[in-house]
């Protein structure tokens, strides 16, 4: 627990209604960054959220900017792609997107960059 928070044994918030199909862990994201895998980390927050915190292998792509740039996307359709936000809505929705476009391999890091900063590095501030 940190914060005040209990996590799970998946370390994220007691409670949370993970979704295997959509989601994967800060803790998975983790591990394939140790791994060195090959995938794409994209984060669709603000840039004024990015600027105040992020995740260190993690490129900016808004969300509210990802209808306008799909061609930057369009050379890794096939790779796998994890999304990350603030907490794991915004990141669920440009999921959404990219799958109903035909991007197959796409999840939503489970609550986001907070959970990153409680469960896996607290160095992230918190916000």
């Amino acid at each position: 627990m940190m914060a005040g928070i209990p996590l799970d044994n998946n370390g994220l918030p007691v409670g949370y209604q993970f979704n295997p199909d959509w989601e994967v862990t800060p803790r998975q994201v983790k591990a394939m960054l140790d791994a060195s895998e090959d995938f794409i980390f994209i984060d669709c927050r603000t840039p004024g959220e990015y600027e105040h915190c992020r995740i260190e292998g993690a490129s900016l792509l808004p969300l509210q900017e990802v209808g306008h740039r799909l061609d930057e996307l369009e050379p890794v359709k096939e790779k796998k792609i994890v999304i990350h936000c603030h907490h794991g809505g915004r990141s669920l929705q440009m999921a959404a997107y990219l799958r109903r476009r035909g991007y197959c391999d796409v999840t939503s890091m489970a609550g986001g960059i907070d959970v990153w900063s409680m469960d896996v590095d607290a160095s992230v501030p918190r916000y």
